[in-house]
């Protein structure tokens, strides 16, 4: 065997071995970052949007991930309230300051390590994304928002 072809799979045979698994910390919620959960005036509540928003974010993915997470935000508040002026401030916050580019606990793909920005996730990450919310919602029966538990059905989707 050629000395150029051994060494080749050694050293491919060494990389392979230095494959990380993925990695992402445990789900966490704020609520609202930077931003109240409810009024104060009225009796709208939009916590449980900015709750969804937060799985996405800290799950990461597509730039087109992104998006949709953030129109569905929008989508969400103006639902729960009905006001479009609050919603559509809401979509812009989140698009102007949710960047993976910025150093924030509140970034797209918060959950990852800051080198991770923009990027479809693997399988063995979403099992492992799958694994760490099962274990949020076990540890967490109630909401962050107050009241009856949030079970989120868009959280497994991309």
């Amino acid at each position: 065997m050629n000395i150029y072809i051994r060494v080749l799979v050694c050293v491919s045979l060494f990389l392979s071995g230095c494959v990380k698994s993925p990695e992402i910390k445990d789900f966490s919620s704020d609520g609202c970052s930077l931003f109240p959960d409810r009024s104060i005036i009225n009796e709208d509540d939009w916590c449980a949007c900015c709750f969804e928003h937060d799985i996405a974010y800290w799950r990461g993915g597509t730039k087109e991930e992104r998006l949709a997470a953030d129109v569905a935000l929008r989508e969400c508040i103006l639902e729960k309230t009905g006001n479009e002026e609050l919603a559509d401030m809401m979509f812009t916050g989140v698009r102007v300051g949710g960047s993976p580019y910025f150093y924030s606990w509140y970034r797209w793909g918060y959950g990852w390590s800051y080198e991770r920005k923009y990027g479809s996730l693997t399988n063995d990450e979403r099992k492992l994304v799958d694994e760490k919310l099962k274990k949020y919602f076990a540890s967490n029966p109630e909401s962050p928002c107050g009241g009856s538990p949030i079970k989120s059905a868009k959280s497994n989707q991309g």
